[in-house]
């Protein structure tokens, strides 16, 4: 695995079931990798990333949130793809593009 990819487990969330965001939450160990490696802040301090969950890989970005460090949005085609549910833990290989 090179330097810039992470795999990791974590636990899809729902943000808000008002607009029914889903998350996963990067461990802090991660989070803080990624940020080195993000160079200059993006926009609301986003950084560029591939993610694959089981057989389905995409391009996202991973935010930063103040109460729980970096957050990846997993969107409603991939969760159906790859059956996960809200409260699921999953896989995933995340690669930072910067």
């Amino acid at each position: 695995m090179d330097q810039d990819a992470f795999e990791l487990e974590a636990e899809l969330w729902l943000a808000d079931a008002a607009d029914a965001w889903v998350f996963l939450t990067l461990p802090a160990d991660v989070g803080e990798m990624v940020r080195e490696l993000a160079g200059p802040p993006r926009g609301f301090g986003s950084v560029r990333v591939e993610v694959t969950v089981g057989s389905t890989t995409w391009r996202t970005s991973v935010f930063p949130d103040q109460a729980r460090g970096y957050v990846l949005p997993v969107k409603k085609a991939v969760r159906r793809a790859e059956s996960l549910e809200i409260g699921d833990s999953t896989r995933l290989r995340l690669v930072v593009l910067g």
